[in-house]
């Protein structure tokens, strides 16, 4: 019997709705799993999880003591990831995170150089205040960020799969830093902010974290796991009314392409990755909520993590008092 083009896709469908069943479950569980942990941030632990489920990196920006750390701990041992941290400083060196070539000598006298792997090397690494390294620093992770691999002495050494970089900034304290430049903040895939949890969610920290025993994330799902969960997510169907919408948004927030009112208080605005990024993201959070698509909705409640790092206001709209979070949101309402 011959199959037909229609015959194939339904097939494709119902193999993506069976896949999307099986994995939609450890993915429940790990989110499950980090809230045993995690308190008052379901937002965050929500938008990290769709990071690490669209193969991408975050920017989490927050004050110090929000359990950022934490979290990037209890998604290694929840996702079964080889975690590691790193703690940025302005005299860390790029052979500090990538590694480095060290001279040895066998038994039999002959010299031969071996290289020594850094913490880079990590499937979930954390960058801790990234704008605190050297810009020479910056952009060797940013660069290993974006290819998955490191050359060091002319050899090529590829990074283990899954990849993922969470990295922090502390958004009070500037002295000393090094701002990360739009093209280098372009590779997050998302901005995620990390706010004060309220006094209910302040109530369970203290009583959680200050007895005897202190609860400990337990795994939920395995890198292989996380592997077939990231390549599901490309494979969701998405409507056309979905894509036109994550079409309009990200033109709507360019400076050429935006209305007039709202093109004069934008200084520059998102590329076409900022569209891939919404693309990945809304399949991921229709998985994450158990869905077969995604929805505008979905456009609608991630614009804000995916836009407001690749954009800038004008000076005059700064001084007007605007700020990014406002126009964004503007931006949604007309999406109607």
């Amino acid at each position: 019997m011959t199959q037909t083009a229609g015959d194939g896709a339904t097939d494709l469908d119902a193999a993506v709705v069976r896949g999307a069943e099986a994995i939609g479950g450890h993915v429940a569980a790990a989110r499950a799993a980090i809230g045993q942990v995690i308190f008052g941030q379901e937002q965050v632990v929500d938008h990290a999880l769709l990071t690490i489920l669209c193969g991408g990196h975050a920017l989490l920006v927050g004050v110090p003591g929000l359990a950022k750390t934490k979290l990037v701990e209890a998604l290694g041992t929840v996702l079964g990831l080889d975690a590691r941290r790193v703690q940025f400083t302005p005299d860390l060196m790029p052979s500090d995170i990538l590694g480095s070539e060290v001279l040895e000598e066998d038994e039999h006298g002959r010299r031969s150089f071996r290289f020594l792997s850094g913490p880079v090397f990590a499937q979930l690494l954390m960058a801790d205040e990234i704008n605190r390294a050297s810009p020479r620093t910056q952009s060797a992770l940013l660069q290993a960020m974006q290819e998955y691999h490191v050359t060091v002495a002319g050899h090529r050494h590829d990074l283990p799969r899954p990849f993922h970089v969470l990295a922090t900034q502390n958004p009070l304290e500037q002295e000393g830093t090094y701002p990360l430049p739009e093209a280098q903040l372009d590779r997050f895939l998302m901005q995620i902010d990390v706010g004060y949890p309220d006094r209910e969610a302040e109530r369970r920290i203290l009583l959680a974290t200050t007895g005897a025993d202190e609860a400990r994330p337990k795994a939920a799902m395995t890198s292989d796991d996380l592997l077939a969960a990231q390549r599901l997510v490309r494979r969701l169907p998405v409507g056309e009314s979905v894509v036109d919408a994550i079409l309009d948004l990200v033109r709507s927030a360019r400076p050429e392409t935006a209305e007039k009112s709202v093109a004069s208080r934008i200084a520059w605005g998102p590329g076409p990755r900022a569209s891939q990024s919404l693309m990945l993201a809304v399949r991921a959070r229709a998985l994450l909520d158990g869905r077969f698509a995604p929805s505008i909705d979905d456009v609608a409640a991630l614009a804000e993590p995916i836009l407001k790092h690749r954009m800038a206001l004008t000076f005059s709209a700064r001084a007007d008092g605007d700020t990014l979070d406002g126009v964004v949101a503007k931006l949604v309402e007309r999406l109607g």
